[in-house]
């Protein structure tokens, strides 16, 4: 290890950290984001009548099948065995609120998976609106909340 980061080796090299030895715990990761998109693309969102079909449906699968491919996207991520994986998407006054629970019972925690789960939601909801509204972005790709493993429970307060 190198100055205390995990993911370097003695030689500073980048390397996957060995976990091994440790314990098999439930482990659960909740992350959030938010697609910025213009007031007419929230009017269609609210009544399901854009051009490319069903958005947030489309997103919340999408968002399942990456967090599951995230060990292959995140070089250093480790591949686990994800038991649950939940995508909720809202449609507020500003655009689509995304948020996505992971849980697992494994030897690392999810809060890649999570944090992959709500970036390709939001990825997916601009490629399908994209024409209607150019200007779409997404904003505040944050974990939440955390629980399990060594390092134990943490939660996202105020900044």
């Amino acid at each position: 290890m190198s100055d205390g980061f995990t993911h370097l080796n003695s030689s500073g090299e980048a390397n996957m950290v060995d976990v091994t030895g440790r314990e098999v715990s439930i482990r659960v990761a909740n992350a959030s984001a938010h697609v910025k998109v213009s007031s007419h693309v929230v009017a269609l969102l609210r009544d399901g009548s854009t051009p490319k079909g069903d958005v947030l449906a489309t997103a919340r699968i999408a968002a399942i099948m990456a967090s599951k491919k995230t060990s292959e996207l995140i070089p250093l991520c480790h591949p686990i065995a994800i038991n649950k994986i939940s995508v909720d998407l809202s449609v507020t006054d500003s655009g689509v609120d995304i948020k996505s629970q992971v849980i697992t019972s494994d030897r690392t925690g999810v809060e890649m998976e999570a944090l992959t789960a709500v970036s390709v939601a939001g990825l997916t909801i601009i490629d399908m609106i994209k024409a209607l509204d150019p200007f779409a972005e997404i904003n505040g790709i944050h974990v939440d909340s955390k629980s399990g493993g060594k390092n134990g429970d943490w939660l996202r307060t105020s900044e």
